[in-house]
């Protein structure tokens, strides 16, 4: 089973991403219906995992960005029973998901867990695919490592911060990587960068720091692709046991192959 046992020395989160709900129930994304493949990895979690310590949705929560669709990812995820932080993609709508997040504080940007601290990053572009990290968000950043140098930290966002080895997504990740990579590189408590939208698993080091890309709760994009492609992979997860030496175990999770369907002619989302 690919999950980590719970010890006193670590703590477990979850990592949800790009599940792309609709208002509608049957919503169906290239032929798959995302609330319900959001509900099979959401059992999945359930089934492998633990005691959970946080649970963290890294954008595209919607695809239409409906009140009604943040308010199914949150009744979905509320079957884990855990600390919750929400950041947007270039999807969401942040009005209509505050709605939803009300009387909450999924939308804090900082966490402190166990040793370590979570800093959660707003890396969408209002009408735009690509991202970028406005000062604020840099300042935020900065802020956040620089009051806990005692801490490891993970940071979140949504858009991918290096090449990802397939060509039509270059132009749709982050637009200043260098950025955040310089303020990093300042802060040797900086442990590990994570994110979602690019629908498939990624796991490298880089000058110190453990980078991590993780599969989408609905379809998968093929790697290495020039043009937009489907992967046929299952809907999946990210665990990661963040331990208190600051060392990270993760490691993805996938449905069953045979219980969705996806339309691999699609020619984009």
């Amino acid at each position: 089973m690919p999950s980590a046992s719970s010890t006193p020395s670590s703590v477990l989160v979850v990592q949800l991403s790009d599940s792309h709900l609709f208002a509608e129930a049957d919503g169906t994304l290239l032929g798959m219906k995302t609330r319900d493949s959001l509900r099979a990895v959401v059992d999945l979690v359930l089934f492998e995992q633990g005691p959970i310590d946080l649970v963290l949705a890294t954008g595209d929560l919607s695809q239409d960005g409906t009140v009604e669709s943040y308010q199914a990812f949150r009744e979905a995820s509320d079957r884990l029973h855990a600390r919750k932080r929400w950041l947007p993609g270039n999807h969401d709508e942040l009005r209509e998901m505050s709605i939803a997040a009300q009387h909450s504080d999924f939308l804090d940007p900082v966490v402190d867990i166990g040793n370590w601290r979570i800093t959660l990053l707003d890396s969408a572009v209002p009408g735009s695919v690509p991202g970028y990290l406005e000062d604020k968000q840099l300042q935020l950043l900065a802020q956040a490592l620089s009051e806990a140098p005692e801490r490891h930290h993970l940071v979140c966002l949504h858009h991918h911060p290096v090449p990802m080895g397939a060509a039509w997504m270059e132009p749709i990740g982050l637009r200043n990587p260098d950025a955040l990579f310089s303020l990093l590189e300042r802060f040797p408590q900086a442990r590990g960068l994570l994110w979602g939208h690019v629908h498939q698993a990624f796991d490298q080091p880089h000058n110190g720091l453990r980078l991590m890309a993780s599969p989408s709760t609905c379809i998968q994009f093929a790697p290495d692709s020039v043009d937009f492609a489907v992967d046929s992979l299952a809907p999946g997860y990210r665990w990661l046991r963040l331990r208190d030496d600051g060392q990270i175990e993760t490691g993805v999770s996938r449905v069953a192959p045979d219980l969705f369907e996806v339309d691999l002619s699609g020619a984009g989302y």
